[in-house]
Formats: C-alpha cells, structure tokens, sequence
C-alpha cells in the first residue's frame, strides 16, 4: 500500500463513517483477530462499525474482546444484508476473492460501498479500491498492526486491539515457529505486549482449554493416521461417523494436520474430514521448505492458501479422496524428495 493509498484512507476516515468488517468462511485465529482488532481501532476513531463473519467459528476464539458484537451472517441475514447495503467502506481481511466468504458473495459483490483489502493470500482478486497484499507475512494482525501504523496510530493501539492482534499472529505462526515469522513479527509482538497483550492468558485461553471428547477425537485421528515414505508424506482421515462419536464441534481439529508433518522426514501432510452436510470432504495441508500446496491445492482441490499451509475440497467419498491424493503423489516425486 503506498503513501497516496494511505493519505486517501486517512482523509476517508477523518470523517464518521458507516463500516463493515468481514473475513473468510470459517473464520480462523488471524481472521478473527484481525476483524476486532481492526475494530477496536475504528471504534476508537467515533466510527459506526460491525464485524460481520459468514458462520460460526471456534469455542476456544470467542472470549476475545468485542466477540459479543459480531454478527454472523448464517444466523442474521437479513440484518448483515442491510448494513453491508447500507455501509460506506467494506474492509475485507484474511481473504481476497468474494467466494471465500460462501453466501455473503452475492450481496458483498453487488454493494457499491468502497472496499479496501487486508490480506497475505497468493493471487488476490481486484474488487477492492485499495489494496494491501503481501503474501510474505505472517498473518493479517501483522498487517493490520503495520495499516494502523502506516496512519499514524500506533499510539491508539490499546490493551483490546493488542490481544487481538497478537492471537492472529500467534495461531497463524503456529506459535512463532513458522518460516513467515520474521524479527518484524517479533518486534510487532513485543509492542503488543508492551500495550497490554497478555501472552500467557492468550496461549492458555486458545491452546489449553479442551475438552475430553475434543481429546478422544485426537486418539482417533493419531489412530488414523498414515505415512507414505517414498513420497515423504503422511495423511490423517476423519469420517462423518468419527466425528459424531467424539461429539465434533467446530475448531476440534484444528492444528491435528500438523501431527502428520511433525513426524521425522516427512515434507507434506494432509488431513481429509468428511462433511456429509456440505457433501465435501474439507481438505487442510502443511508442508516443509519449498514445497508449495497452494499449487497443489490449487491444481486439484478447488483451493488454495500459502506456500506451506493451504486447504481445498473434494467431491469425491472419503476414501476416493484420499486415493487421488495418493494417485497425484508420483508427479511431485522430484520436489518432494529434493526437500
């Protein structure tokens, strides 16, 4: 975002306006800590702002501060379809194409409010008036703390938007130890603290409060799980059956993907969970060095993401699935192997 990009935001804002916030589908750490934490900030700024997410998301995200003014979409259409109609800037953050956000794609198309983008995915799409990607960060809050810091408020960040902020960065890092983490993050990370960030409550609040089925469901996908050595691989599956008998909620198996990529030699790991609802199976997939599933999710699971982490879909059963994900295997043999 250049210097002409951010003196037209801040003259927008200079004035009190009516403002959506929106992230992808099945709204994750970054997405719902860049959301509050951006409106926290606007908030502050004597700005009528909502959060609008297209569903629910995971228990172990909603004791942040500002969850109890999020409106879901899923829920309360009617509702969010006249604020977005109605709102003068749509900011949208952790995605860049409308379709990541399911069924608010129609009315988030057809509004002529003015968008601006906030996003670190690969090939964004060109439907925002202003535009701030840049695949090579660790998240969206890393973003969001630089676009406040590009307009000159870093001093506004208060104890709120730091905790918000500082979870997005910290799941989408994987807790710091993911190769986007650069000493930027750390520097960005510190001044969270210092405003008010409390790192250990945050860690505990979305790491360590689980409950005993949510841990019996981890049993069965570490049961489940499976390793291709020629091709340094290794996927876990779930089924709609599996997920019942634990009592599945939404967030369960998060990070449970990242099992199969601990595992020594292993470049790329993969988890397919079965959503008969939805008729899919939900693909998630972690890799090392320079492998990139973007391009393999991209190229034949209607997905994509970043280099290392990306997620996609199949229409095919679950054990089709996880065949062509095992048919596909021999063509990125090379790449595999060099890694």
């Amino acid at each position: 975002m250049n210097k002409q990009d951010i003196t037209s935001i801040k003259q927008l804002l200079s004035t009190k306006r009516k403002i959506v916030i929106v992230p992808h589908k099945n709204p994750d750490g970054d997405a719902i800590g860049s959301t509050l934490g951006l409106f926290h900030y606007l908030v502050k700024g004597n700005h009528n702002v909502h959060v609008l997410v297209p569903n629910d998301y995971p228990p172990f995200l909603k004791w942040m501060p500002g969850n109890d003014t999020i409106l879901k979409y899923d829920s309360q259409t009617k509702i969010c379809d006249a604020l977005i109609n109605d709102a003068d800037i749509i900011f949208t953050l952790d995605f860049n194409a409308f379709h990541r956000t399911g069924n608010m794609e129609t009315v988030l198309t057809k509004s002529s409010a003015l968008k601006i983008m906030i996003d670190h995915h690969q090939a964004p799409d060109h439907y925002a008036t202003y535009k701030y990607s840049d695949v090579s960060m660790s998240s969206t809050c890393e973003m969001v703390y630089n676009f406040i810091d590009m307009l000159g408020d870093a001093n506004d960040i208060d104890n709120n938007i730091a905790t918000c902020l500082y979870v997005g960065i910290m799941t989408d890092t994987g807790s710091f130890r993911f190769r986007s983490t650069t000493s930027k993050t750390h520097n960005i990370v510190a001044k969270l603290i210092e405003k008010g960030a409390n790192n250990t409550d945050i860690h505990n609040n979305v790491y360590d409060t689980n409950r005993y089925e949510r841990m019996q469901l981890l049993g069965c996908a570490l049961t489940n799980l499976r390793v291709i050595p020629e091709f340094k691989a290794a996927y876990i599956s779930l089924s709609q059956d599996e997920l019942q008998k634990y009592n599945y909620k939404k967030g369960d198996t998060e990070g449970v993907v990242n099992y199969g990529l601990s595992l020594d030699g292993i470049v790329l790991a993969a988890i397919f969970i079965e959503d008969r609802k939805e008729g899919i199976i939900k693909i998630s997939l972690r890799s090392k060095g320079n492998f990139s599933v973007n391009e393999m999710s991209r190229a034949h699971f209607e997905g994509g993401g970043h280099t290392n982490a990306a997620g996609g879909k199949s229409h095919l059963s679950l054990q089709k699935t996880i065949e062509k994900f095992i048919s596909i295997l021999p063509s990125y043999n090379k790449v595999l192997n060099d890694e």
